[in-house]
């Protein structure tokens, strides 16, 4: 596990009239993460990227970010996050490159033109610098969102629903830009996002929240290998491996059949048992795939949680 916390929440809440949109929200962001921020529509993902980016106000609370309090070292502490929230806009009839030289100027940042090009390239937008933004594609202009998030060189990018309204070759090219800014710029990325497959394929460690509060939090790969897996064991002889199942202590584990393969919902740690029990039992096993998606535990971590 990371030592160093970039994100530190902990009892955050945040009431509108009688309303809590969060309640009591813990939090743990590390060096190094590509962190999914995930929860339903309502669970409070908005209001509280709006609380770290300091746009509202806690009522309750504390948020740390770089070690520090953001209730007296905000200006330090956003001088050091990039962020995107909702659609970002532009100057369509500008050039990429003067939108985000102007956009540079009004943040009180001074961009050099290399630094302008070097982030165009990283988003892959460089051969499109001289074009005007209205002629860019709905994904493009997320990445040049994504450019302006990056111009002053943040170790902190918080992406809001980066994905949002763009067609797969779109997803693909801003998941790819994730997964290079986290890998060749050493940049600690927080993804609160809806497209479910694409967080499993990015992220490193995520937290599912539900009416305000933390579910769940801890490494992608850990939480979906916890709790039962559906399990498909291909055979040789189907129907030998079937009876010899249902003859077992995993009788109650099977599930409904293909055809094909035996399927069962067990805990990971009944794999090499199963496996070997066929074996002995003179069956040959020649594959095992356990599969649990990231959309498979997120309805049953929210819906165990309604």
């Amino acid at each position: 596990m990371p030592s160093d916390k970039i994100i530190e929440i902990k009892s955050l809440t945040k009431k509108f009239n009688d309303f809590t949109a969060v309640d009591n929200l813990n939090l743990n962001v590390y060096k190094g993460d590509i962190f999914g921020f995930l929860g339903p529509n309502g669970a409070g993902k908005s209001t509280t990227i709006r609380m770290i980016l300091s746009l509202i106000t806690p009522t309750d609370g504390s948020i740390r970010i770089f070690g520090q309090s953001l209730a007296s070292h905000r200006k330090e502490i956003l001088r050091n996050i990039g962020a995107i929230v909702e659609k970002p806009d532009f100057y369509l009839y500008l050039t990429a490159f003067k939108n985000l030289e102007l956009l540079g100027r009004i943040s009180g940042v001074d961009v050099s033109k290399r630094r302008i090009m070097e982030v165009l390239e990283m988003v892959n937008l460089h051969e499109r610098a001289t074009s005007k933004v209205k002629t860019y594609s709905y994904g493009m202009k997320q990445r040049l969102g994504i450019a302006q998030a990056l111009i002053h060189n943040p170790d902190l990018i918080i992406l809001d629903e980066p994905t949002n309204g763009l067609d797969p070759s779109g997803v693909k090219e801003v998941r790819d830009l994730i997964l290079s800014l986290s890998r060749d710029h050493k940049k600690t990325i927080f993804l609160s996002s809806h497209i479910l497959p694409e967080v499993e394929i990015v992220a490193t460690r995520m937290a599912i929240i539900n009416k305000g509060r933390t579910v769940v939090e801890g490494e992608v790969q850990s939480l979906l290998n916890s709790g039962k897996l559906l399990v498909k064991i291909g055979v040789e002889n189907y129907q030998l491996a079937l009876e010899t199942i249902r003859n077992s202590p995993w009788n109650t584990a099977l599930e409904p059949s293909d055809g094909v393969g035996i399927w069962l919902s067990v805990h990971q740690e009944d794999i090499t048992q199963i496996n070997q029990y066929l074996v002995e039992k003179g069956i040959a096993v020649y594959s095992i795939a356990s599969t649990r998606s990231l959309e498979d535990y997120f309805l049953t971590i929210t819906q165990g949680n309604e």
